[in-house]
């Protein structure tokens, strides 16, 4: 069921950070033959048709439309905050360009849960850890953003205990047969380089998939 592509939904991919720890921009980064942002950009438009960047506008244009944060240099927050502001949908999916592992079955699903509750944030959790860089926000969450912003109070997580959230446990991901290292993102080399090696060894196992499929 949850596999349906949903039109009322807009999706944002935050690709604004100043990216200090890589000594890099992030979102050009290549991983096989896209980068960063066209991968994530092509999973947000795998499940619906409205997909946005959050970053500036003169970087990003070219790429897409590009929605510029109103509190700068605020963080995720600022972006999140600019989002909610200017959307039209009362469902978002804020996505990082530096998770290049999110699987489009579970944002399919993030989507599916997001809508069959009254939650404001549908957010995943795992090993302890939530993820509001890949999760859904009602349009209303805007207001708690900005009240956060005003105070200079930039952690999202915090803000959670103030609206009803709708929290994916790792063990139901589990259950339902998701790879939690899909969370996993990009900050410094060295998780550049793990990135690059999970990426190849997804792609080599799933060529032996595919190899083992044609000779049965």
């Amino acid at each position: 069921m949850y596999h349906q592509r949903v039109d009322d939904v807009t999706a944002f991919v935050l690709a604004g950070g100043k990216s200090t720890r890589m000594r890099q921009d992030k979102a050009f980064l290549q991983l096989g033959e896209s980068s960063l942002l066209e991968r994530s950009l092509d999973l947000a438009k795998a499940v619906t048709e409205d997909v946005r960047i959050l970053g500036d506008p003169a970087k990003f244009t070219m790429y897409g439309t590009a929605v510029k944060d109103i509190y700068a240099d605020r963080g995720p927050l600022g972006g999140i905050h600019a989002a909610l502001t200017q959307t039209s949908t009362d469902f978002n999916l804020i996505i990082a360009v530096d998770s290049p592992f999110v699987e489009k079955r579970f944002l399919d699903f993030l989507i599916s849960e997001a809508r069959s509750s009254d939650a404001v944030v549908a957010v995943p959790r795992t090993r302890g850890y939530l993820h509001p860089l890949c999760a859904i926000y009602r349009r209303e969450f805007a207001a708690v953003s900005e009240k956060a912003l005003i105070r200079e109070q930039n952690k999202i997580d915090t803000l959670f205990a103030s609206v009803q959230t709708r929290v994916i446990e790792e063990q139901e991901m589990v259950h339902l047969g998701f790879g939690l290292d899909m969370f996993r993102n990009v900050n410094t080399p060295k998780e550049w380089a793990d990135a690059q090696d999970l990426f190849k060894q997804n792609k080599k196992a799933d060529g032996l998939y595919l190899e083992s499929k044609r000779t049965q």
